[in-house]
């Protein structure tokens, strides 16, 4: 049996004795049934994990003693960024949970023409911790010691407005929109790009895809317009395709 992997909010070090918070105590104790004495990881997201001992357990308390640190696995080389257009249903769920599990740092949800998605106030706050905790439990699942960062979601001119004056908007990036009439494809475009650039950013449409007016407004931002092939994917597999393609071509999927 794989030892369980539990993100705590808190700081850890090596022989520290922890409470537990109710969510993490219930997992343990009620979901994944362990008992005192049962051997799990521990991370914070700061870098690396942590081994752990359960030390008492009941379904609304436990205890661990922190033992030893490790790197444990790697972060990917490169910085990912995903701005995508808000879907329906689950869509977006999904997509969040794959996308941390391929390695992306950043998720940005976008408001576009076509998006039927409609947030706003502590709706917008609610769903926007809910896809944080996605992204949390998508890193215990997957070994990732760093814990993406989900932001607020945004309209998709404001954002890219504000990121194209942003410092991170420099040579050493790349900027990518996936255009299924583009003429170069994702795969072309890294290959001719320099490789010694660290961050990817991908847009990524909603259900019907970017309009022709937002692709211009994007190419006019000097993001570059990119295809997958001759076959038209969904919302949801489209930005996980190209995360795919990134990481085996310039990152860690090698």
């Amino acid at each position: 049996m794989r030892v369980p992997r539990v993100y705590l909010d808190q700081p850890l070090h090596s022989g520290a004795e922890l409470t537990l918070d109710k969510a993490a105590a219930h997992y343990l104790v009620s979901v994944l049934r362990l008992r005192a004495g049962a051997a799990l990881n521990v991370f914070n997201g700061s870098g690396g994990e942590y081994t752990a001992l359960l030390q008492s357990a009941t379904n609304k308390a436990a205890t661990i003693r922190v033992g030893s640190h490790n790197l444990g696995v790697k972060p990917s080389p490169i910085q990912f960024i995903l701005a995508i257009g808000l879907s329906r249903g689950e869509r977006m769920d999904w997509v969040i949970q794959k996308a941390v599990e391929l390695g992306v740092n950043e998720v940005i949800p976008l408001f576009t023409e076509r998006c039927e998605v409609k947030l706003k106030g502590e709706r917008a706050l609610k769903k926007q911790g809910h896809w944080q905790q996605i992204a949390i439990s998508a890193c215990e699942q997957s070994q990732r010691n760093d814990v993406p960062v989900i932001k607020p979601a945004q309209p998709f001119g404001e954002y890219l407005t504000t990121s194209a004056t942003s410092p991170t908007a420099c040579d050493r990036d790349l900027r990518v929109i996936l255009d299924p009439r583009a003429e170069q494809s994702l795969a072309s475009t890294l290959l001719k790009q320099n490789t010694s650039r660290k961050t990817v950013v991908l847009l990524s449409g909603p259900e019907g895809g970017f309009s022709d007016g937002e692709i211009e407004f994007a190419q006019q931002k000097d993001i570059i317009s990119v295809g997958l092939g001759p076959r038209v994917l969904r919302t949801e597999t489209a930005p996980l395709a190209a995360i795919s393609i990134v990481q085996a071509l310039i990152g860690d999927m090698t």
